[in-house]
């Protein structure tokens, strides 16, 4: 689970809530916030607004800001995969605006949703595997009544803005953060380094994800930002403390916003602005939540039939059943929302356990199917193996040839079964017969012939030719050997040779010869 984080300013404000939370155990056993004594009671009042920006074809984006969660979700992944993916997400973790968790229950239940985003993103692309590689960031800001939860993954942020400055409470998780956080470039360096957009963490139903989770103090007088990098890409700090200083989060976004269109617009744009305002009526009624961007587009809606979307206080006006619209106050002033204690029907929820069931069985055929396809792809290579094995050891026991066994000045004429090669360290022949014929008895160049080994058709043609060998070295073994024989005359140069017709001959070797051998017979 991830870290779970207490901060606090150190003092206490208006809504009364100070710098430590005390925790008591619940009679289940878990430990659970005690939110602090609150004279004047704390409420929000947010607005949001999403826009497409200047050159993308559609907007990726998603926002929602509701009675308890202020949520941005930045889509990845192409046109019509981003877009489902980041709807998702604000369908998904909205729910906790109509079922409150607990305070005990709440931060298990921001990871339980974000979860539960990653589980539905990873059923639509087992549904439509086209769609491999959408996924969405996630920063979200749950009221606590005088706290604030965040839940954040990506690179969407999250700002306190407090007495006039601008705290950014969340941590990127991109490339070139964990290049600052290193130290190995600055601030401004990442602002412009060319993989400025590489997320290292987002919901992509492939990979389990960590959310950051935090709990925060809330004051009156606060004002949070929750955006997606469209805005905190092109417009500077300064330029958004500058622009929150408006009177209303209705004004704020809309200036925002235009500071990002005016800067070029590269990418969607997707903000929300909250107040923390105190609320003397003290009443318990709820508002209908905005929803902005993918989330919001019907056509979006109809592509996730299984997703149970939030009512929305500006849904189709062109849809049949839409609603009267109201009069009164800009398109993100609160309106009522219908018994917010209703809660989802035991058929739709009947509904929402089969579609869940569906998708597990589906999963476990597709396992199968691949186990099956991988087993019988392993078979048929062990298979090509085998055969190739068999079929090579087949062609070398129909090779042979003649060669030297052992060295070539004192070893003997072998046959060999193979081919004279070694693969891999593994000698590709063996000994069949070895001859006891020497090698140094064989004519000059039958020797060097043999050194380099003597192709044969088969093992008949490999006798033969040691047949010829054997003839030619018996040859050799006489007293006058030819040429070409070890020990020959003839062998010698040409120049060493005198001619009987030279002045300075030598008289011919071969009397001497005769001479010894009278010499060796006298007793």
């Amino acid at each position: 689970m991830a870290d779970e984080e207490l901060e606090g300013s150190g003092s206490t404000g208006p809504g009364g809530a100070g710098d430590s939370a005390e925790v008591e155990i619940e009679e289940t056993g878990q430990a659970a916030l005690v939110l602090p004594a609150d004279d004047r009671p704390l409420t929000l009042r947010s607005a949001a607004r999403s826009d497409v920006g200047l050159v993308r074809p559609g907007n990726e984006d998603s926002g929602y800001a509701g009675p308890r969660l202020l949520l941005v979700a930045d889509g990845m992944g192409g046109h019509a995969a981003g877009e489902l993916a980041s709807a998702v997400a604000v369908a998904t973790v909205a729910d906790l605006d109509v079922h409150p968790p607990s305070s005990s229950e709440l931060l298990n239940s921001l990871t339980d949703s974000i979860d539960s985003v990653g589980e539905t993103i990873s059923a639509i692309i087992n549904e439509e595997p086209d769609l491999t590689g959408m996924g969405t960031t996630v920063t979200g800001l749950y009221w606590l009544g005088g706290r604030v939860a965040l839940v954040h993954v990506g690179d969407s942020r999250a700002y306190l803005f407090r007495d006039n400055q601008l705290q950014q409470l969340t941590h990127d998780h991109t490339f070139v953060q964990t290049l600052v956080d290193a130290g190995r470039i600055t601030e401004e360096q990442a602002a412009t380094h060319p993989k400025r957009s590489l997320l290292m963490r987002a919901l992509d139903g492939m990979n389990p994800v960590e959310a950051d989770l935090s709990v925060r103090e809330a004051r009156a007088g606060d004002r949070y930002l929750l955006c997606t990098d469209g805005l905190s890409g092109v417009v500077d700090e300064a330029s958004i403390a500058g622009s929150l200083t408006m009177s209303d989060p209705t004004g704020c976004v809309t200036r925002l916003v235009d500071l990002a269109l005016e800067r070029g617009a590269p990418d969607n744009v997707t903000v929300v602005v909250a107040d923390v305002i105190v609320d003397e009526s003290v009443r318990e009624e709820l508002f209908a939540p905005v929803v902005v961007g993918a989330a919001g587009e019907p056509r979006v809606r109809a592509q996730l039939p299984g997703v149970r979307f939030p009512d929305d206080s500006q849904p189709d006006p062109d849809a049949p059943d839409a609603p009267v619209k109201l009069d009164g106050g800009p398109a993100t002033a609160p309106q009522p929302l219908v018994d917010a204690d209703l809660i989802v029907p035991a058929a739709e929820q009947a509904m929402r356990d089969a579609q869940s069931a569906a998708v597990r069985k589906e999963k476990r055929r597709r396992r199968a199917k691949f186990a099956s396809i991988y087993i019988a792809l392993i078979a048929v290579i062990a298979a090509v193996t085998y055969g190739g094995l068999i079929a090579a050891q087949t062609w070398l026991n129909n090779q042979w040839y003649v060669a030297v066994n052992g060295s070539a000045g004192t070893g003997t004429v072998g046959i060999y079964q193979g081919v004279q090669a070694n693969l891999g360290g593994i000698r590709l022949s063996s000994l069949d017969l070895d001859t006891q014929l020497p090698v140094g008895e064989l004519p000059l160049f039958d020797q060097e012939l043999v050194s380099k080994g003597i192709p044969a058709e088969s093992l008949t043609d490999a006798q033969r030719i040691v047949a010829e060998l054997e003839s030619r070295a018996s040859e050799c073994r006489t007293v006058f050997p030819p040429a070409g024989c070890p020990g020959s005359l003839s062998n010698a140069p040409v120049d060493e040779v005198p001619t009987p017709e030279s002045p300075t001959a030598i008289p011919s070797p071969a009397p001497a010869i005769v001479e010894e051998t009278r010499v060796e017979e006298t007793p």
